[in-house]
């Protein structure tokens, strides 16, 4: 099985600059709002994007694809960190950061919008901290 998380990098490449430009403009310009937006699906899109390369992670560590693939993402982030892919810190993180997605699907608020910009710096280092960790094991794979 191969992997590449070049498309997980380039979702965090695409985070890290809109959080930049972000800091660049005023609130009351409109250019936040495009940025704060950008900011948002970026976010949105790695935690999906994480979800699928960890359930192919999970594959290499045996049991059935099928099951591994019936994982609700909460159960995946867990057992990433039975494999160590993520520690138990991480581990929560991860899964404040999905519970945080899953609101900010539901809930189109300024106000909320602008709580999820203050987690994304830490996000960021832990996508690009996880896109590390699994490379790593599958090329310890080949």
């Amino acid at each position: 099985m191969s992997l590449n998380v070049e498309h997980l990098r380039r979702t965090a490449d695409t985070l890290e600059q809109a959080i930049l430009r972000l800091a660049e403009v005023d609130s009351g310009d409109v250019l936040y709002d495009l940025y704060r937006n950008a900011a948002i699906k970026s976010f949105e899109l790695s935690l999906e994007t994480t979800g699928k390369l960890l359930r192919k992670a999970l594959k290499l560590y045996g049991g059935s694809p099928r099951e591994v693939d019936k994982l609700v993402f909460n159960d995946v982030l867990r057992h990433a960190g039975k494999h160590g892919l993520l520690d138990i810190a991480g581990v929560e993180r991860w899964i404040n950061y999905r519970a945080n997605r899953n609101t900010t699907a539901h809930d189109y608020g300024e106000g909320f919008a602008n709580e999820t910009l203050k987690i994304l710096p830490d996000f960021l280092k832990d996508v690009r901290d996880l896109a590390l960790a699994t490379q790593e094991l599958f090329d310890a794979q080949q």
